[in-house]
């Protein structure tokens, strides 16, 4: 079985970085965690967006193909969560999952000394992202490939797939990836 991964709303906002992290956990790379209370945050934040009706589309389509992701049973360590206290639930759903990784772009909002006691690691996307290349080259490249021949309208090439992936946050894996497999 793949290593768990509890993913925080920031990181599963972004359309093409949650379609690339979620294809490399289809294929295996990792298995994906998450909360009602991030899926709750994560409509919100889309809603704003886009139209209701796309949103509620996509977050069906994630818990679909992921319904082993969704994480039970964590309100009652909240309080006892010493982080931001905005995140404490995202905390508390990761430690009630025995994620090993809580990947976020909050990194502050999750300081090691506190995380260490419960034996998670917080690391940013870009981080998480270079270690699935590293760990999983041929499977991450599948993955890019994969994406941009599903986007249809307007297609994409994998240079602007990239120059995507960099704009949603992810830019040090962007660049390795330009650097690897572009030049």
């Amino acid at each position: 079985m793949s290593f768990p991964a509890f993913f925080d709303t920031c990181v599963l906002y972004s359309g093409v970085l949650n379609d690339l992290l979620l294809r490399l956990a289809e294929r295996g790379a990792f298995r994906p965690l998450w909360s009602s209370d991030v899926m709750a945050e994560l409509r919100k934040n889309l809603v704003r967006r886009f139209p209701e009706d796309a949103v509620d589309r996509r977050l069906a389509a994630m818990q679909r193909a992921f319904p082993d992701a969704m994480v039970d049973g964590y309100e009652n360590l909240v309080s006892g969560m010493l982080c931001d206290p905005k995140d404490r639930h995202v905390l508390a759903a990761a430690v009630r999952a025995n994620a090993e990784l809580l990947v976020t772009f909050n990194l502050r909002d999750f300081p090691s000394a506190l995380t260490e006691a419960f034996d998670v690691e917080v690391v940013n996307p870009d981080d998480f992202l270079l270690d699935q290349l590293d760990l999983f080259p041929g499977l991450t490249l599948r993955a890019l490939r994969d994406l941009v021949d599903d986007y249809s309208n307007p297609e994409i090439s994998l240079e602007e797939l990239l120059q995507r992936l960099s704009r949603a946050g992810v830019p040090k894996f962007a660049q390795e990836l330009n650097s690897r497999f572009m030049e």
